[in-house]
């Protein structure tokens, strides 16, 4: 939402002069400068070089919040500029516009999809600027990604080219045959075609290019795939989804019963699970067809979509600020709503209003959910099981929670999976807490008095976390982590990738099926400290 005077910056530029703020020697009188300029010798009269400070504006990308207030706080950035391609629009509507335009999915835009896209976001193209970032900050769009699937793995490099290792039962691998691949392997069909979002469900994944078009291949359904009952066919080459062929989409996320995948407006469709009382649509299972999420978020721009095992988030961009929406199956409070009751239609998550949390990022796991918020909080809720909530204990929570455990750290990035939690700090540094199965934390406990307890207390070799811990494992690999992605699936063993800021993936947990991509001793299923992926993703 556009700022306004009372909430802009205290600095005038209108009108008033602005005082230099370095410290002058006292024997010289502080110059004054005014935006409009006079005749006076060595100042800037704005108004007479507007191109230069469009080209200022645009070149610095500043952030569409600071040229709101730049409209604030003068006339000058707020007045019509005069400048094609839209004589009427200001500066800092047009310096939003040109940044707009540098972005991969609005280039392609049609003048009316454009200005369509813009009455959605709110008849802005600060609000428009807005929702694209936020796309690309959540779900790392045109940038390199690591997706660790159930048994199988994704890599995207970022020029776009797809690696693809691990389980292959289902040809989910997209090589043309059902064999494992221990290592990772192009998917040479893909070549050519610039991928920028992958997604990896039970024995399928699919991919998006940048031209809006949708590959899947693996179990040929979009619905309930882990007990057999669908997906008999198998696909082993990528395959455009015809049905998505009219809607440009941006994301894909597969839950256990629905897949959902999200369009270039911010417009959400589902497919399967169309019980009226799931996702408020009657269709039938195997219905291949896409439909829309109707309710509140038809009128409403979503910028990331996340899927739970049957249960669906939705992060939504609103003049107003960001919102989290949720809809579907509602055991264990993993809705947010303060109650365990299902949602047909998405329903706005109101427990960020009432902490003052803006969310950025959201995560749904198998059976709970995270959001980092903008000033660096963490918010979990949902099933406790395993401590997967950092709270201390394994209790649910129905609605978001702060968690208090990390308070001294800025959060920028979490990831969920099946009753484990990843958070990654503004410093890169990682923390994990919840179910220690298959050494998926990172926590390489060599106390043996501490495991024997856990073996004792869990039935397992591996200790649960029930607060925050520090990865320490991949702090020494000396590199700052932007990225992790974990196993979202509750019948396959978890592994986990971090991906660091120079494009180097490091891999840990169950590699039972060549999923990590590194290479196993004998008789070695996981690997508890992370190992270097051998990957170019630069």
């Amino acid at each position: 939402m556009d700022a306004t005077t009372s909430g802009a910056s205290s600095v005038q530029y209108h009108e008033q002069t602005i005082t230099s703020i370095v410290n002058s020697p006292s024997s010289h009188q502080r110059q004054q400068r005014h935006c409009f300029g006079n005749e006076s010798p060595g100042e800037f009269p704005l108004s007479a070089n507007p191109s230069i400070v469009l080209h200022f504006l645009t070149g610095c990308n500043l952030d569409p919040q600071d040229l709101a207030k730049l409209e604030a706080t003068c006339s000058f950035f707020r007045q019509p500029a005069n400048f094609a391609p839209d004589y009427e629009l200001s500066l800092a509507e047009l310096a939003a516009l040109d940044m707009c335009q540098k972005r991969a999915i609005f280039k392609p835009m049609t003048f009316e999809e454009r200005q369509d896209l813009k009455q959605r976001c709110g008849g802005s193209w600060k609000l428009v600027l807005r929702y694209l970032l936020a796309g690309e900050a959540c779900s790392r769009r045109e940038k390199t990604q690591a997706i660790a699937g159930p048994g199988h793995s994704v890599a995207v490099t970022s020029n776009g080219t797809v690696y693809s290792f691990g389980s292959n039962s289902s040809g989910q691998l997209g090589h043309g045959t059902t064999d494992e691949e221990p290592r990772p392997r192009i998917i040479r069909s893909m070549q050519g075609i610039r991928i920028i979002h992958a997604a990896a469900g039970a024995g399928r994944t699919m991919l998006i290019s940048d031209a809006g078009r949708v590959y899947s291949f693996g179990k040929d359904s979009f619905g309930e795939v882990e007990y057999g009952a669908q997906g008999s066919n198998l696909v082993t080459t990528p395959q455009i989804v015809e049905s998505l062929k009219d809607i440009f989409a941006v994301q894909a996320a597969i839950g256990n019963f629905f897949t959902a995948v999200l369009s270039r407006e911010g417009r959400v469709y589902t497919f399967s699970w169309g019980d009226e009382s799931k996702l408020g649509h009657q269709t039938d299972p195997t219905d291949l067809e896409p439909r829309p999420l109707l309710g509140a978020l038809e009128n409403i721009p979503v910028v990331q979509i996340a899927a739970g095992y049957c249960y669906l988030l939705a992060l939504a961009c609103q003049p107003s600020g960001m919102s989290v929406y949720s809809v579907g199956c509602g055991l264990g409070g993993k809705l947010g709503h303060g109650s365990r009751t299902d949602e047909k239609l998405p329903r706005l998550i109101e427990q960020f209003q009432s902490l003052n949390l803006q969310p950025m990022v959201v995560a749904a796991g198998a059976w709970h959910a995270a959001v980092v918020g903008k000033d660096g909080r963490v918010c979990t809720w949902g099933w406790g099981r395993y401590g997967c909530l950092g709270h201390g204990n394994e209790d649910c929570e129905s609605a978001p929670k702060v968690v208090e455990a990390l308070s001294d750290v800025k959060a920028v990035h979490v990831a969920t999976g099946d009753y484990t939690t990843f958070v990654v700090s503004d410093e890169g540094e990682v923390y994990s807490f919840g179910c220690g199965e298959s050494s998926s934390l990172g926590h390489n406990n060599n106390n043996a008095a501490v495991a024997a307890a856990a073996a004792d207390e869990q039935g397992n070799r591996h200790s649960n976390v029930l607060t925050p811990e520090l990865v320490t494992s991949l702090k020494q690999v000396k590199e700052k982590v932007v990225q992790i992605s974990l196993t979202n699936s509750i019948y396959w063993n978890a592994h986990t990738f971090a991906l660091t800021e120079s494009d180097k993936l490091f891999a840990f947990g169950a590699g039972d099926k060549g999923q990590l991509g590194v290479q196993l001793v004998d008789n070695q299923t996981e690997r508890a400290n992370p190992e270097r992926v051998d990957i170019n993703l630069s």
